[in-house]
């Protein structure tokens, strides 16, 4: 199970990174573009492909590693029925009659078909609810959800990074509670979410469109549904709402205060959490961070408190909801202010040319020679390499070599190979039995914390002109540093935990080292076919 949760995780990042250059370079053939209007709040189109890139890249994840029983392939086809309603959606926009048919018909899909179902209430554990009832709230709950996650859908980042957050928290406690099944449901959308927000995270390059929102909220709403069965796990179904967050406040906050306005529920306003926050003089990102802090805690509540009575999950919720909705209370009254910001389209170009010596201080220069050791170290200590990965990392080496060589597409094809490389090298390491980074006093890991110390030295001399944090960043440095805590995170025999963190730092060294110019995008592309060819001699050679 360890080697199909690490190749669903690595497979949906792979085809959700790979399918977004490819559908927005089609966008504006098949009309998938975000036109500036309204409500928008970017000044130019943008393509809305990116929901269709990850919901390929989860569902392809999950047919080629999960096990093909019908509860699955039932749940997926509810998930590609939403799709296609929302691309529908995406292209001539529908009203909402028409997406809540596409929305119902999805989840009775997975209620009579993949017999999901909300089997147990909470204060009632002893009771189960009768087919009719436990079929309607399901419908009912899979519906709202799907909204819900489609309302959030409002600045860059916003949906991904609160989905993201949301998925997290049920893989950890599907761990916990030993369920394999839906941690792997959970690892094949990570990945691919994880490849979606390196384009869409502030300034957005994509969007994910209602196809992408409404396949996020109906995924979570069945995900979360599923950790509660208690056939599966012991928990409380007071701990959705923990997991569901933000996005269900807010959905509950918005449409009541458009009831109590006296206006229809339906028609779209400024009035959601992230607009209020703006309204406030909080920039985009500090928006995005507040509200990701917010559901961070909301997640993080679920895991500590996953084995407290109902009384006390409900208790807790209520100061949480309480405290999130007063910021509508307290609008209630008066329209949201206007928002002056502007959202810039497109990413930042690296820079050309050399920069000057000045600009290459010594954590950058001792960066860009740890680096190739410590990648090459983990090429060295990896254990038994299987022949898919050699296949993989073959085809890869040759993008990679292919892109040097006609000098096009050079930054993403190495993005794609150091990212892929880089994951499979710690993998094999970290499972090899001569040297564990679990190991805290182990070369791989004292590494990977001199790697750590050079990244954020580096970071604090180029300024913020040089390198720009998102959200998406503080919330992956978050993750690395409680990562390793989590010490009982272990999957066969990799140490879960250890080596998120440590691929975390990478990325973030990675991305330093690629914006410097270009003269160092292709100096990496060589060490990333080296990496890659490395993988592919070491399946042979062990």
């Amino acid at each position: 199970m360890s080697t199909a949760l690490f190749f669903s995780f690595i497979g949906s990042l792979l085809i959700c990174m790979a399918l977004i250059p490819a559908l927005t370079a089609s966008a504006w053939r098949f009309q998938f573009i975000d036109v500036p209007r309204d409500r928008r709040m970017h000044a130019e189109p943008i393509a809305k492909v990116g929901g269709i890139a990850f919901a390929a890249g989860t569902i392809a994840a999950v047919l080629l590693w999960a096990p093909q029983d019908r509860m699955i392939l039932a749940s997926l086809l509810g998930g590609v029925v939403i799709l296609l309603f929302g691309m529908w959606d995406d292209r001539v926009g529908l009203d909402h009659r028409m997406k809540f048919a596409g929305q119902i018909l999805a989840a009775a899909i997975v209620v009579v078909y993949a017999g999901v179902r909300v089997t147990a209430m909470p204060f009632a554990d002893d009771q189960a609810l009768p087919l009719w009832a436990a079929a309607t709230i399901t419908m009912i709950v899979i519906v709202g959800m799907t909204n819900a996650v489609n309302l959030a859908d409002g600045l860059d980042g916003l949906a991904g990074g609160l989905s993201l957050i949301s998925f997290a928290g049920i893989a950890y406690l599907a761990y916990q509670a030993g369920d394999q099944m839906l941690v792997l449901l959970m690892v094949s959308v990570l990945g691919s979410l994880l490849g979606f927000l390196r384009f869409n995270t502030y300034p957005a390059r994509v969007f994910m469109g209602d196809a992408g929102s409404q396949f996020l909220g109906h995924y979570l709403a069945v995900a979360a549904i599923l950790l509660i069965d208690p056939a599966r796990a012991p928990y409380s179904p007071l701990l959705v709402l923990f997991l569901w967050g933000i996005p269900l406040l807010d959905t509950v906050g918005v449409m009541g205060q458009r009831l109590w306005q006296g206006r229809s529920p339906f028609v779209g306003d400024r009035n959601h959490l992230h607009h209020k926050l703006l309204a406030t003089g909080l920039s985009h990102r500090q928006a995005v961070t507040v509200i990701y802090l917010a559901q961070g805690l909301s997640v993080l509540c679920a895991a500590l408190l996953r084995w407290q009575s109902d009384a006390v999950l409900l208790a807790v919720y209520a100061v949480f909801a309480v405290s999130v909705l007063s910021v509508f209370v307290r609008s209630s009254r008066r329209s949201a202010a206007p928002c002056s910001v502007v959202i810039p389209s497109g990413g930042q170009a690296p820079a050309s040319g050399v920069a000057p010596a000045i600009m290459r201080p010594w954590p950058l220069r001792a960066l860009t020679l740890l680096v190739p050791v410590y990648l090459l170290a983990c090429l060295a200590t990896a254990g038994n390499i299987p022949a898919e990965v050699g296949v993989i990392a073959a085809g890869l080496g040759a993008a990679v070599l292919g892109s040097l060589v006609i000098a096009r597409g050079t930054a993403l094809a190495v993005r794609a190979g150091l990212y892929i490389g880089s994951t499979c090298a710690v993998y094999y390491a970290q499972i090899s039995a001569r040297l564990s980074p679990a190991d805290w006093l182990s070369p791989l890991t004292l590494g990977i914390a001199a790697l750590a110390l050079l990244v954020v030295l580096t970071i604090r001399w180029m300024g913020e002109a040089r390198f720009q944090t998102t959200p998406l960043d503080y919330l992956i440095v978050f993750l690395a540093v409680v990562m390793p805590f989590l010490s009982d995170l272990t999957v066969g025999a990799v140490h879960l935990s250890v080596m998120t963190a440590t691929l975390i730092v990478l990325f973030f060294a990675f991305e330093l080292l690629l914006q410097m110019h270009q003269a160092m995008v292709v100096r990496l592309g060589w060490l990333t076919a080296v990496m890659l060819a490395g993988l592919a001699v070491r399946v042979w050679w062990a």
